[in-house]
Parts: C-alpha cells; structure tokens; sequence
C-alpha cells in the first residue's frame, strides 16, 4: 500500500470506536499473525533469502522463529497483562486503594529496517496489537522482497483500518505522513542519523518515540577469558547476516598478552564455521546492496588486515575478515561498522581499554569475556550501555525477558515480551475513596492541623 492509499483518519475512527480494546479481539489478532506466520512460511523464506541470502535455519533462528515466540509469550500472558494492577496506598489517603490501568495509546507507526526486515517489522506489531492499538507498519524498500510477503500477511490478516502497510522510499513517505497525521507512538528500528531526523519530526506534534539505533558494541577480552569459547561466540555474532546486525561485537578489545593467541583461535574459528570459500557457504550470507558494499569496501584499506579482505561486487560478498589494531582515528574506529570486519584492538590496562570505549559512549550493547566475577562487575558497573552479556555475544535480543533498547547515542526506550506492551500501553494510575468515611481533617479549615498533618504526610 504507498502513500496515497493510506487512510489513517479511518484507522483512527476505527480506534476511537473501541472495537481494539477487548480482550477476545486482541487475542484473535495474534491468533491471525501467526497462523499466517505458518501459511506463508516459504515465501518468507524465499523473500529472505533474496535480500540477504538467508537459509531457512537462520530465517528460522533469526526471523520466524523470533516472531513466533514472541506471540506465544503474549498469547500465554494478554489477560494478565491487561488485568489492572494493585498499588499502595500511602497513609494520608487510606482507606482508599490504587491502581493501574493499560490503556491503548492509539495508532502506532513502526519504522522497519532492512537488516532483519521480518523480525524487526513484526515483533514491534505484536506489542501494539496485545497492546490494544493500531498500526502502520513501513518495511524497508531496501528488503524489496520481504516488504512484499510482509504487505500480502497484513493484507490478508487484518482490515486496513486497524493494521496496513506503507511501502516506498522512506525518506520520501516518512516524513509526509508524520506530517500530515498526528501518531500517537512512534517506533523506529535503524542508523542514528535517520533516528535523530524521525526524534525531530515527532517532536514537533510532542509525539513519543522509541529509537532502536545502533553503535559501537566492544567485546572485551580479560587474561583470564576461555580463548576458544569467546572465539565461537564471537564470531557467531559478527558474521551471522554477514555483519549486518546492530547487536553485533563491532570491535573487539583484549589484553595484549592474548591478541595473536586469540586471532589465530577466530581465524581457526571462521574456517570451522564457513569453511575456506565462505561465498559457497550456505552459512554465510550477502551485503544487501551495492551501496552498503562500497561502503564496506573503504573499512578495508588498514594497513594490517590479517585474515579475509577478498570481496565479490557481482555477488554482493565480503569474506569475513580480521583487522589487527587499527588507528583508532579511523573510519573503521569510528563508524558503526555493520559488515563482517572484525578490528581487534590491543590494551595494557583497563585504564586505556575504557578511554578506547568512551570515544565512542553509550554503546548499544557490550560484551564481556571472563571468569572471574570481579572482572564482569567492572566492566558491568563502569561502562553504561544498552545490553550485554557475560561470556557470550549479540544473543541477548533474543532473550523476551529481557528488555531491549540503547541508552544515549544508541537510543531510546524498550521493547520484548511483556516490554512491548507496557511501551505500546499508558500505565494510568487510578486511586479509588470509599465514601464511608469523610474525616473532616481534609477540609478546610486547617488550622489547628499541622501536628496531624506532619503525622500524616511523610
């Protein structure tokens, strides 16, 4: 559905009509989505592996199967969730009882990118329809393929007045119709640059906003890491989608008495995963275009690139690669890099291992690789952050029970599981007074009263 075919002054006369709120329809919502999840799940397959040559385990692992879970756990808690909440009650308005409610925001606009265009399309959906919402969903045209199974679900799943789907260039629709129609959420998945252009344009109308961006996630290697173990986990999470993932280690940090025992243990590692031709890997995915290719291709010209560099511009393919302590003043230091290079960056003390971090603050995530206790509570307690683990890299995300989101330069607020709702949701505190009892302390006048009211307020 483009830009003139979108009326959303009658998915928010649908919404004011109420017929979102109840529990039953919500409940029947997400019993669509994922039956449809199950109809369509080879043209999903296929569309992924078109835009970034997925294989159906990761479409699985990744995608589908992400989605999938995150609507059971809504299935399994919406009543609970939507069930008001009981609050204390200070002692200046007993008898009395407070309480929460979750009411519906109204309509949400979710702004999908391309890297996971699936997931990152429809998780933030499940959120808004256990929610209670509607919504308008823009893929990313940079995922032609996948924006179009993702168009044919919601068409055929839901009414236009309560779920559609905007498709085209996003810099052009964005900002036309956050200008012409006044959201009451709006969600964005993608760069800080377009995050702070969309953070802009809400502000105008005092619209809300969840910025899922990205940044510099370290992976910081102690004396004391299992080499081999941080090596696997590592490069899982740095060359799954061939890099292209903002959860993704984009660098990583280890003590200069470990650096060439670790690098032969991801070269080793990389071989393991994706053998010696990577681009005849059914493991390994593409750069999504040609853009972002080029764009990938100028991180290569450090000087000490130690493993990988070969690239295929007709397949769309960056090997994985190693780049060993690269000037810190470089691009490849300073942008997000969101592509399979690897910079491994050597430190004597934690002093400088932090310095090296705060040059690019309030990473999305971190990562840190350890046994020892007191190492993961300093690195855990110093650096703010996003997310992280402890011993493992990017699989936090997939973790509902955790929140997800940046912190500072790599966003704003949360989402998973129960997450989502409550953001898709205002908590509306409601305090309750019997009418038994109307103590005449309450009224004027107060004179005469402080002693009562120093006894009471506090």
């Amino acid at each position: 559905m483009h830009l003139q075919s979108v009326n959303l002054n009658q998915m928010r006369k649908y919404f004011d009509s109420g017929a979102t709120r109840n529990y039953s329809f919500r409940r029947t919502q997400l019993e669509k989505l994922k039956e449809a999840l199950v109809t369509y799940e080879r043209d999903i397959a296929k569309a992924l592996f078109l835009d970034l040559r997925k294989n159906p385990e990761q479409v699985h692992a990744t995608e589908t199967g992400l989605l999938l879970a995150e609507i059971n756990v809504a299935l399994r808690n919406l009543k609970k969730w939507m069930k008001p909440t009981r609050a204390g009650t200070n002692l200046m308005n007993l008898p009395g009882s407070s309480w929460i409610y979750y009411d519906p925001l109204g309509v949400i606009f979710i702004i999908a990118p391309w890297n996971y265009p699936f997931q990152l399309s429809l998780i933030p959906l499940v959120g808004a329809i256990a929610g209670g919402n509607c919504a308008l969903v823009k893929p990313s045209e940079l995922a032609p393929a996948t924006a179009g199974v993702l168009e044919k679900i919601i068409e055929d799943s839901f009414p236009p007045e309560y779920i559609s789907v905007l498709q085209g260039e996003g810099s052009t629709v964005v900002p036309s119709i956050m200008k012409s129609f006044r959201f009451d959420h709006v969600f964005y998945t993608g760069s800080v640059p377009v995050g702070k252009s969309i953070y802009q344009q809400a502000a105008n109308d005092l619209v809300p906003v969840t910025l899922e961006l990205g940044g510099k996630n370290p992976a910081i290697i102690e004396e004391d890491a299992n080499l081999a173990i941080a090596a696997k986990r590592i490069v899982l999470g740095k060359f799954i989608n061939a890099g292209q993932i903002c959860v993704a280690p984009d660098y990583i940090l280890v003590h200069e008495k470990l650096r060439d025992k670790l690098i032969e243990e991801l070269k080793q590692t990389i071989l393991n995963f994706y053998g010696e031709n990577p681009d005849q890997s059914s493991e390994y995915g593409k750069i999504i275009n040609e853009n972002r290719f080029d764009k990938i291709l100028t991180y290569l010209t450090e000087p000490e690139l130690v493993f990988g560099g070969l690239y295929d511009r007709s397949k769309l393919y960056i090997a994985p690669t190693i780049i060993k302590n690269p000037s810190l003043d470089s691009a490849l230091m300073t942008e997000e890099i969101f592509g399979p290079i690897l910079p491994v960056v050597s430190f004597r003390s934690r002093a400088e291992a932090r310095a090296i971090i705060a040059r690019n603050p309030n990473p999305l995530s971190l990562y840190v690789f350890t046994n020892n206790r007191e190492n993961e509570k300093y690195w855990i307690e110093q650096i703010p952050f996003g997310g992280g683990c402890v011993n493992n890299a990017a699989w936090q995300f997939t973790n509902h029970y955790l929140p997800f989101g940046g912190i500072g330069y790599s966003g704003i607020g949360a989402y998973h599981g129960k997450h989502t709702f409550e953001l898709f949701t205002h908590a509306k505190p409601v305090m309750k007074t019997p009418t038994w009892i109307d103590p005449a302390l309450k009224y004027p006048p107060y004179s005469g009263k402080m002693r009562w009211f120093k006894r009471l307020i506090r």
